[in-house]
């Protein structure tokens, strides 16, 4: 299949030179003649190609296109897949930008400079220790060995590579990570921050009132923070579904809440995080009439309107509502209490806006829920994630009974 030989020539200046070519038909039946300068070098080339043509996977392109060739191609063809809107969004494609120039060509532990045919799961297992004792965390460089995979996965796409490098190299974290669970924010806490947001939310009004500003409320900032968070709390909607939801995705009458889209930190609107993530949830009745009126104050009431707009109607900036809005509460609660110790109740331990979901996703499970129905309710990709993440407040009664039974017999 394939031969090494030896030759000899000289140059123009009349010195000799010693190359070893390994020659053979690639799988496109070009003949091929690369030089080695040692027959070693020259006989092990020539076995791996024997080998990839025997199995199928040899591609000439392999040994010419770098690392840094394929992540420059790949990051374009993600520009036209963004410009095309075919499930690319501009934070996607940040985040790509972001892993495969920070980490993937960085000078010191990245791996640019090497050609496709040298990358190996052995290689890839070197540039994600090297990426580890460089200060990358494990969270971290996950994600971007995901994006590696990515890359090397369009390169199979073009016909550059056969094999993908990345798969099945896994970056192993600490014993214990496995074992943090979601610990979700107590239904005491949870009373007493949305109280504190019905008070924010009176205080505002006798504001207004005194100003005599009979204004129609129109945004998100001015609708009343209690339903904000309450729905939040009662939903389940990740933050970017909730600043993307429109009146036509609430059924007021059968109270239901279709969630259909997200928006992103750049006001782009695009697909839930997964298929699983386009679902329908049920509303209760006191959070129905609440919507119905704050529907009634809003200007911006018609079916394809936002939900909970900013002043121009447009998405609110998510982080903005929080440090304005959501985590004032918390420093508020702080100082009353600090002021009445006697008449104020302690304030509970901040936790961020996503803590929100976990207090529904709790509620559920403790209001009796099957897995399966809280998996399709949270809208997560699996029954694994669910179970990961929350199993452990599912009730055991079941494991109980059962650990009674065995003492039974043991101390009878």
């Amino acid at each position: 299949m394939a031969s090494v030989r030896k030759r000899k020539w000289k140059t123009a200046a009349g010195e000799e030179r010693i190359a070893w070519i390994v020659d053979y038909l690639d799988s496109r039946g070009e003949r091929q003649r690369p030089h080695f300068t040692t027959k070693k070098e020259a006989d092990r080339f020539r076995i791996r190609i024997e080998s990839q043509l025997s199995d199928g996977t040899y591609r000439p392109d392999a040994d010419k296109v770098t690392v840094k060739e394929v992540g420059e191609t790949f990051v374009e063809h993600c520009e036209g897949r963004m410009r095309r809107n075919e499930r690319m969004t501009r934070k996607m494609l940040t985040v790509y930008k972001g892993h495969i120039n920070n980490h993937i060509l960085h000078a010191e532990h990245g791996m640019g400079g090497r050609k496709l045919s040298q990358l190996t799961a052995r290689s890839v297992g070197e540039f994600r220790d090297k990426m580890r004792e460089a200060g990358v965390t494990v969270p971290t460089a996950r994600k971007i060995l995901a994006t590696l995979h990515s890359l090397l996965e369009f390169a199979i796409s073009q016909d550059w590579v056969a094999v993908n490098a990345a798969h099945g190299v896994r970056v192993i974290g600490p014993r214990e990570e496995g074992s943090k669970k979601i610990v979700p924010p107590s239904k005491e806490d949870m009373r007493t921050v949305i109280e504190a947001a019905a008070a924010e939310d009176r205080r505002k009004a006798l504001e207004a009132a005194v100003k005599e500003d009979k204004r129609k409320p129109t945004s998100a900032e001015e609708a009343d923070l209690q339903l904000v968070l309450l729905f939040a709390a009662s939903t389940g909607a990740r933050a970017g579904e909730q600043w993307a939801l429109r009146w036509r995705d609430l059924d007021l009458a059968t109270g239901e809440l279709h969630i259909t889209r997200r928006v992103d930190v750049y006001g782009e609107e695009g697909a839930p995080k997964s298929a699983a993530g386009v679902r329908t949830v049920p509303v209760s009745g006191h959070l129905v009439t609440m919507l119905k009126v704050w529907k009634a104050r809003s200007k911006f009431s018609k079916p394809d309107d936002l939900v909970f707009p900013n002043s121009d109607g447009n998405h609110t900036g998510h982080d903005n509502f929080v440090k304005r809005r959501f985590l004032p509460l918390f420093d508020r609660l702080r100082e009353a209490h600090k002021e009445d110790p006697v008449n104020a109740s302690a304030a509970p331990q901040r936790f961020n806006w996503h803590g929100l979901r976990h207090f529904a996703v709790s509620c559920w499970i403790d209001a009796g829920l099957k897995p399966k129905t809280v998996q399709t309710f949270a809208g997560h990709a699996s029954l694994q994630v669910t179970m990961d993440r929350y199993g452990h407040l599912f009730p055991s009664e079941d494991h109980r009974k059962a650990m009674d039974q065995i003492a039974k017999g043991l101390f009878a």
